[in-house]
């Protein structure tokens, strides 16, 4: 295994500092804790707080800033953060307003999320919480649609209801409707190795690839012969299409590279991806975003999210946003 790291217990820490580092008077990492806070925060909004295991950067907390989250707070790699971690980052960003927790559908996360909320709850701190589930390669699962990269979405659209001074029911309803009209899918060609493990998380021969592979280096709901773009591409969206009515709906696409995959080759698999939805439903690409979103450490590969607009999502959507991952 070749990483340029430090020591491996240190990579979470590190990580945090370096972008914190990069963020001078916008971002602060709480002492003692792997937290992200906003360095102003903003007292008479409703928190948004979020995050999840580290090794999925720039997610989350990338996105911590105006716009988006008051608050990401980060586990060792691939793991949920503990409970008490998460508590931490709801009692530091928590005001009269309420704290909204963004979570992705993982039984680690939501679990220890949850311990979280009733522990703040009990501390008399206003908190309630939305799970985000997009990912359609795992519906079929006990667990069901686990969180991939339409949580982005989901921070994006709450986090710009939540900065005009909206109300936590109203927050949540909107971050809601995001996760009702977001799925996901994606595909890898190589694996990822853990710095603790120092293996792959799986092998593949030079001609096959992983469809359906989740965002913590587990392999894919099936594996299959490697072939072009296109026809990955295809593949992707037709089971995404399979899963939600988008017909004579716009949408915002959203091509995510895994972590290893070139910027050239997620434009190659855009390139496919408009004439496709109008010749399927005449469905209109209102905008497309390319590039590393959320994360699978250095896998070789890419996640296709559509998320359905409304009028309102859109606005939302197109609000401002200022954070180190995303500025609009």
């Amino acid at each position: 295994m070749k990483k340029i790291i430090n020591n491996a217990a240190d990579v979470e820490r590190e990580m945090l500092e370096g972008l914190v580092a990069a963020s001078p008077g916008k971002l602060v990492k709480l002492k003692n804790h792997n937290i992200v806070l906003r360095a102003n925060l903003n007292k008479n909004k409703v928190a948004l707080v979020s995050g999840g295991g580290s090794g999925h950067e720039p997610a989350h907390a990338g996105y911590v800033g105006f716009g988006m989250l008051d608050a990401a707070v980060a586990g060792s790699v691939f793991t949920s953060p503990t409970a008490g971690a998460i508590l931490k980052a709801i009692e530091t960003v928590a005001n009269p307003r309420g704290v909204l927790c963004i979570v992705k559908n993982y039984t680690g996360d939501v679990l220890n999320f949850e311990i979280a909320i009733e522990k703040a709850r009990s501390e008399g701190i206003t908190v309630d919480y939305v799970i985000v589930a997009d990912d359609v390669a795992s519906q079929s699962t006990a667990v069901g649609r686990r969180g991939v990269a339409g949580t982005v979405l989901v921070h994006k659209i709450a986090g710009a209801l939540a900065e005009t001074g909206a109300n936590l029911a109203q927050v949540k309803m909107i971050a809601q409707r995001t996760i009702d009209n977001v799925r996901s899918m994606g595909m890898a060609i190589t694996p990822c190795t853990v710095p603790a493990n120092g293996v792959p998380s799986f092998e593949l021969s030079d001609k096959e690839m992983e469809i359906g592979i989740g965002i913590h280096g587990e392999r894919g709901m099936r594996r299959e012969q490697l072939t072009n773009a296109d026809g990955i591409t295809r593949k992707m969206l037709d089971r995404i299409l399979s899963h939600l009515e988008y017909a004579g709906h716009e949408v915002v696409v959203m091509v995510n590279g895994m972590g290893g995959t070139p910027f050239m080759e997620l434009c190659i698999v855009n390139n496919f991806i408009k004439d496709y939805l109008y010749r399927n439903g005449g469905i209109e690409v209102y905008d497309t975003m390319i590039g590393n979103y959320m994360t699978s450490i250095e896998m070789a590969g890419f996640s296709l999210t559509l998320l359905r607009l409304d009028d309102e999502l859109k606005m939302y959507y197109d609000a401002a946003v200022d954070t180190f991952a995303l500025k609009k």
